[in-house]
């Protein structure tokens, strides 16, 4: 029992010790928390003092800037005043200066005017005048020294690209007679075309329309005609023989039906080997067919197919010398003859023919202008059109290529003389260089020295529009002047 009370009691005194302790450490505990209130009460006051000095001197500072500004507007409302009255005064000079000039100049005008004895608008008028005529020569100067800039770098960069085309394809001329030679294995085959009493050569002449000429050339006959068609089926026929053996006029007559036969097939071959030989891939089988038959056409002697192949390759390389369609232009100069090949089945120019052609077999529309519009039917649409004209004059006009008949040649020079004579003012013409150039002498009193240029322009232009001709025409138009005296 004792115990129990002892223990009750210690634990009474345990518990009033802790208490006591718990009590004093939570009378440090706020003793500590004031302290630091304190101190945080402390910065603030002084964070709040220092933030009221800040704000003293911003405000001390706007107050200064707020009397400076007041004493710049002073001044500037100073200036302007200044600057107004000085305005004004100005004004009355100028005023006072204009009234003095318009004076002055009025009575310089009526002395002029009377001195002169004109007045100022016919003054006036007298110096437009001159100044115009002066203006109208130096413009004209100016425009011919501008064309012969402009002519001598054009003329060198097409001497250039024409002669790089020209060179780099110097093809054999492509002139043709009217002769065909047939290789023979020996002598003895001359006597079975002639056959017994010459009724060989007589059925095959006959049936053929040309002349088999036999002469002592060795181991060859030739075969005469006009008539290309006509000549290379005796040819073939008569090479048909040959390779046979057996000629008489039964097989004589099977050989020229199988030849007559097999024309249309020689045509389809040599229109594809044109157009492989031109690099124009992918044409319609009715214009390789038409192609091919041009290969029996002649222009002055020229052949058209081997023309048109030629053409084809210079237009490629002028095309790719200024950077234009190079395939285009290739296939725009092998076509644009075509049309000659069907002239004698239908009616109008052969380019416009070959047009109506090209467009129903699909070719594109600038190929199809350059073909009408190689000969100037139709306007030029198209550089590669350009670039045919220039091909088709190159392959028709080079050395060897063609050949004129003397009556041509003179009708020619004599319509190019008379159609230039027509002008006012020519005195002479002479045409020169097979026609490649016309000298024009003119009246000095007719046509003057600014005049000329325009002349030689309206001549160029005549003689494109009304004269068909291959390559360039120069017209070179001549004032000569003469004065003479005599010492007696």
């Amino acid at each position: 029992m004792e115990l129990a009370q002892s223990a009750i009691v210690v634990g009474l005194l345990l518990a009033c010790l802790v208490a006591l302790l718990l009590v004093q450490l939570a009378r440090r505990e706020a003793t500590a928390r004031r302290e630091q209130a304190t101190l945080d009460v402390a910065a603030i006051r002084k964070d709040a003092q220092a933030a009221a000095l800040e704000i003293e001197k911003r405000e001390a500072r706007l107050a200064a800037r707020e009397r400076a500004l007041g004493e710049d507007q002073g001044e500037q409302a100073a200036v302007a005043a200044a600057l107004r009255s000085r305005e004004l005064a100005l004004a009355e000079a100028e005023r006072h200066s204009a009234e003095l000039l318009a004076g002055n100049r009025a009575a310089a005008l009526v002395q002029l005017e009377s001195i002169a004895g004109l007045s100022a608008a016919d003054a006036r008028a007298e110096l437009e005048s001159r100044m115009l005529e002066q203006a109208t020569r130096d413009a004209e100067a100016a425009v011919r020294r501008a064309e012969a800039r402009a002519r001598q770098t054009a003329d060198e960069r097409a001497r250039r690209i024409v002669a790089t085309a020209v060179q780099r394809l110097a093809v054999p001329t492509s002139a043709q007679s009217v002769v065909a030679v047939v290789s023979l294995p020996s002598e003895d085959m001359k006597g079975r075309i002639i056959g017994k009493e010459g009724r060989n050569i007589r059925t095959f002449e006959a049936l053929t329309g040309v002349n088999v000429l036999i002469d002592d050339t060795p181991d060859s006959v030739m075969l005469s005609c006009f008539d290309a068609e006509r000549r290379e089926i005796a040819q073939v026929a008569l090479e048909s023989l040959v390779s046979d053996g057996r000629i008489h006029p039964q097989r004589i007559e099977s050989a020229y039906a199988e030849a007559v036969a097999g024309a249309t097939e020689r045509a389809v071959a040599a229109g594809h080997e044109a157009a492989e030989r031109a690099g124009v891939p992918g044409l319609h089988p009715e214009l390789v067919a038409t192609m091919g038959r041009l290969r029996l056409r002649t222009s002055y002697g020229q052949n058209v197919l081997a023309h048109l192949v030629e053409s084809a390759q210079i237009a490629a390389v002028m095309a790719a010398e200024i950077g234009a369609d190079v395939e285009l232009a290739r296939r725009s100069a092998f076509l644009h003859d075509i049309g000659k090949a069907l002239t004698a089945e239908v009616t109008g120019p052969h380019a416009i023919v070959g047009a109506d052609l090209a467009k129903r077999c699909g070719e594109p529309p600038t190929v199809v202008n350059a073909i009408a519009a190689h000969h100037d039917e139709v306007p030029l649409e198209s550089v590669e059109a350009v670039l045919v004209q220039a091909a088709d004059a190159c392959s028709a006009a080079r050395p060897g290529a063609r050949r004129d008949e003397l009556e041509q040649y003179v009708e020619r020079m004599d319509k190019i003389e008379s159609l230039v004579a027509e002008h006012a003012g020519v005195r002479r013409v002479l045409a020169m260089s097979a026609g490649r150039e016309v000298r024009v002498l003119v009246e000095p009193e007719t046509v003057d020295d600014t005049q000329m240029p325009g002349l030689a322009v309206a001549i160029a232009k005549h003689i494109e529009a009304d004269l068909s001709y291959p390559g360039e025409i120069k017209v070179t138009v001549i004032r000569e002047i003469r004065a003479s005296a005599t010492a007696g």
